[in-house]
């Protein structure tokens, strides 16, 4: 019989590494330590689950405190990663009953959301998550970087947008910055009004990044670049270049820029929009590949409460949500949109005449993410409803929502 528990970091935690191989290939003696390393963290912070078939593990699985950025504002959220089953195990329900625990004790805590990228999309499916953004990574010729274009004139943030402190004290990143790398990230989200990426406890931040030895880490009062070489010495790799100011953006992309003479290729991990493709004189951020990701709505009033919208969005729709692992978001509920905030509200029936839009876990993870009404409707995502509340709707969600990390 099949059983479900929460390990810690007394049990062993090598079943991490036998599972990982038989899941996903060959892991190498390098890095099977930060293999264990990473569960034992979990496992430390009671976030590390297996599944077991008598004495034998079936399978794994774990998830990251994260914040995640809507709009601006940081929403708690669940990054659920290391989903891994037994050859023998699999097609005999074992993710789906891993999972469902996963699902249960993330709601139990008090996430919002969860997110994870998925090996394989109809397990997720069926417990609710949903298409909702991509990582991207792209290609730059190493020599575009190494002139960038100069500025039109003076760029100037709206005023109502946090300020940032711009380009200064520009040093190398250590594991005693993780909180200030935080920060940073968090300001420039805050002031890009992103949709999507996330950012870490200091744990992981100084674990993933700072403490790595092959990253070279940069950090400014509104920027912070991780970088290193890529299998060899004539290609880099950018893991993250985030930077709030036209000044700090160029001084980030001048250093990765300056390994020209020997380096042909950079690969980086980038948002949809970066600026970096408006500095190089030519056309050459190329799109390497996007993986996609999946949300899953976990707490429906507090993902609206905890998220941005524009400030331009107003607006009262009904709501009709079916949500049959989590009852508690299912029901009738009123959307109100203002003055760049929500609120998801118990209600007796439809707002508009068309009556409430119709939505089950998946169509509320993908809407919340910005995929457009009309493509839920065509994906039979969403129903009922009328044109007046899907053009409401896609003006409250709207945004390309994209992610700068794996996990």
């Amino acid at each position: 019989m099949l059983e479900i528990r929460q390990l810690g970091p007394d049990d062993d935690l090598e079943i991490e590494v036998d599972l990982g191989r038989r899941a996903f290939g060959p892991v190498s003696e390098a890095a099977a330590p930060d293999w264990i390393a990473e569960a034992s963290a979990a496992a430390r912070d009671g976030r590390y689950f297996a599944a077991f078939d008598g004495p034998q593990p079936a399978g794994v699985a774990m998830f990251q405190d994260m914040r995640q950025w809507w709009h601006g504002r940081a929403v708690p959220m669940a990054g659920v990663g290391g989903v891994k089953v037994a050859p023998e195990q699999r097609g005999r329900g074992t993710g789906r009953a891993l999972m469902t625990e996963v699902l249960r004790v993330i709601a139990g805590r008090g996430y919002p959301l969860s997110v994870l990228y998925p090996a394989t999309a109809p397990l997720y499916r069926s417990l609710g998550w949903e298409l909702a953004g991509a990582l991207h990574r792209g290609t730059i010729a190493a020599r575009s970087l190494a002139s960038l274009l100069p500025p039109d004139g003076p760029a100037q943030p709206p005023r109502d947008l946090p300020r940032l402190p711009g380009l200064r004290g520009l040093r190398r990143g250590g594991p005693g910055d993780a909180d200030e790398v935080i920060a940073v990230l968090g300001a420039v989200h805050e002031s890009a009004r992103h949709c999507g990426p996330a950012t870490y406890d200091a744990a992981t931040v100084r674990r993933w990044w700072l403490s790595d030895e092959n990253l070279f880490c940069y950090l400014a009062a509104d920027g912070f670049l991780a970088y290193g070489w890529h299998e060899g010495h004539h290609e880099m790799s950018v893991r993250i270049a985030v930077a709030g100011s036209p000044e700090t953006t160029r001084a980030l992309w001048s250093i990765v820029g300056s390994h020209a003479p020997m380096a042909r290729l950079i690969r980086a991990v980038v948002s949809p929009d970066d600026p970096v493709a408006w500095l190089t004189r030519e056309p050459d951020l190329g799109q390497e590949n996007s993986w996609q990701w999946m949300l899953r709505v976990v707490d429906a009033p507090a993902a609206i409460a905890g998220r941005g919208f524009p400030a331009a969005a107003s607006l009262a729709v009904g709501l009709e949500l079916d949500d049959a692992q989590l009852p508690a978001n299912g029901g009738h509920w009123t959307l109100e949109v203002s003055g760049g905030k929500g609120a998801l509200t118990r209600s007796g029936g439809p707002v508009s005449p068309g009556g409430p839009v119709r939505l089950g876990a998946r169509g509320f993870g993908a809407l919340y993410g910005g995929v457009p009404m009309a493509t839920l409707r065509w994906a039979g995502l969403a129903a009922g409803g009328d044109s007046s509340a899907d053009e409401a709707l896609d003006t409250a969600f709207a945004g390309k929502a994209f992610l700068l990390d794996s996990f």
